[in-house]
């Protein structure tokens, strides 16, 4: 069944309290400053774009400083512990930040804001906190800050029942090179050590209509990369009531007109189909780069995970995408340490990567997140043996990663310069059809597309000279 769109008494309400707030703004002499704040994944960059749109209707003016801002949002990730203890650490800092301005107004919105817990603890250990609210209802963002503003009480929006998907209201799209393009929200898989359907929901598609009419307007704003975003993006379209499907969307999209390239995050496994490939080898304006996350190479750990898929099948998947597609860029997520792993286990997961070769490994020891499955399984496994599989993957990695670089020495790539590089050799980044990086001395226009030679190479960029 389709997910519901926003009815439209829900978006005359959001519409009102944003003028409310102009007007209460308006009557104050003076700039009024937002500040958003983003953690996490390029979902969450995406949502961000919502929040700084509905501060600029409410009247505010964007600033990159939160001592400056009148209203502070801050777009949490729940994903990772370690996520979560920066961003409390950070809005504990920003207590100074309310002494010298005491009309204020934080916002704690995001995944991290979905969790009980976590709420609970913003309500007891953070008094300065005025607004928390859940990820599913940011389309009510401009509804809390007026009811904060309006009357001084604390604003706790945190039912995510809402399984809407947000249409009418826009967003700020920034005429930025990248653009993210949501296609889905939510997640319907479960795997047990992952956080996201919960904090997130359920699976709810974008019509294909505007999905495609959202990448037009961004590629004539002047992108020339459009990624698609969701939580495993070939589920797209399941709880839709057509026959349309997420190759059904590349294609459509990778047929407009104008110069740009196409990628998308993330892939599941279990829903990486041939007709994927197929479509992804058809049209030359999808890169050649492919996110497939495996998170253990051992049928065992996988059942456990909850991931519906086997390291066979995994790998005949691989094997299609490098038939149909010689250049495909590989990377891929690993999980290493998770609760009952053996040794045993992680060496089906270290030959794995040996047999398939990533370009690049985001590679994580076990941690427990509270709420899921796996935190409660036993883990008999000192953290010093797990930390000595993770040296072995990550040691192994790099020499795989050296390996395939190297092998690029002498060819030639259409790169697209994306900027500035901000490492110590300077120069200009820019990007290989197949998402790799590529140093180029001097300085470049951003968007220009430009063909060069690999001439050098390091475990993480390549090293290149225009022709």
């Amino acid at each position: 069944m389709s997910a519901e769109r926003l009815k439209y008494t829900e978006i005359a309400d959001a519409l009102a309290a944003e003028e409310a707030v102009y007007q209460r703004l308006a009557s104050i002499s003076g700039m009024h400053y937002a500040f958003v704040d983003t953690y996490g994944c390029q979902q969450n960059e995406a949502d961000s774009e919502f929040i700084r749109a509905c501060a600029l209707r409410m009247g505010y003016t964007l600033t990159d400083d939160p001592m400056q801002a009148e209203l502070i949002v801050v777009n949490t990730c729940a994903v990772r512990d370690h996520a979560e203890r920066r961003v409390l650490g950070n809005v504990g800092a920003m207590s100074r930040a309310k002494r010298e301005h005491p009309d204020l107004i934080i916002v704690v919105a995001g995944c991290m804001a979905s969790r009980p817990e976590v709420q609970e603890r913003l309500k007891k250990s953070f008094p300065y906190v005025r607004v928390v609210m859940s990820t599913n209802n940011l389309h009510r963002l401009a509804e809390d800050v007026w009811q904060a503003m309006s009357t001084g009480k604390r604003v706790y929006d945190t039912d995510n029942s809402c399984d809407r998907v947000v249409e009418e209201l826009p967003r700020d799209r920034d005429r930025s090179l990248r653009a993210w393009v949501p296609i889905m929200y939510g997640c319907n898989n479960f795997c047990t050590y992952c956080i996201v359907p919960y904090v997130r929901g359920r699976e709810r598609s974008r019509l294909p209509e505007d999905v495609v009419r959202e990448a037009e307007e961004r590629i004539a704003a002047g992108a020339k990369e459009i990624v698609l975003l969701g939580q495993n993006v070939n589920s797209y379209g399941k709880d839709l009531d057509i026959c349309y499907d997420f190759s059904d969307l590349l294609a459509a999209i990778a047929s407009l007109p104008g110069d740009f390239r196409l990628r998308f995050v993330t892939s599941h496994p279990k829903d990486a189909s041939r007709r994927l490939i197929d479509t992804m080898a058809a049209y030359p304006k999808i890169s050649p780069a492919l996110h497939l996350p495996f998170q253990s190479g051992s049928d065992r750990v996988l059942k456990e995970m909850n991931r519906g898929y086997t390291a066979e099948e995994y790998l005949a998947i691989i094997d299609y995408a490098r038939e149909k597609i010689p250049e495909i860029v590989l990377t891929a997520d690993v999980i290493v340490g998770f609760p009952g792993e053996t040794a045993e286990d992680f060496e089906k997961t270290y030959e794995l990567v040996e047999r398939v070769g990533f370009e690049s490994l985001f590679t994580f020891i076990f941690s427990p997140r509270e709420g899921t499955r796996a935190a409660k399984m036993e883990d008999p496994i000192p953290a010093e043996e797990k930390s000595r599989w993770f040296d072995r993957l990550i040691e192994l990695q790099g020499h795989i990663s050296c390996e395939l670089h190297e092998a690029q020495v002498g060819k030639e790539f259409e790169v697209l310069i994306e900027g500035p590089y901000h490492g110590r050799q300077g120069g200009t980044a820019a990007r290989t059809p197949g998402n790799r990086l590529v140093l180029l001395p001097g300085v470049h226009t951003p968007g220009e597309t430009l063909r060069v030679r690999i001439t050098g190479a390091t475990m993480s960029a390549l090293i290149g000279e225009t022709i």
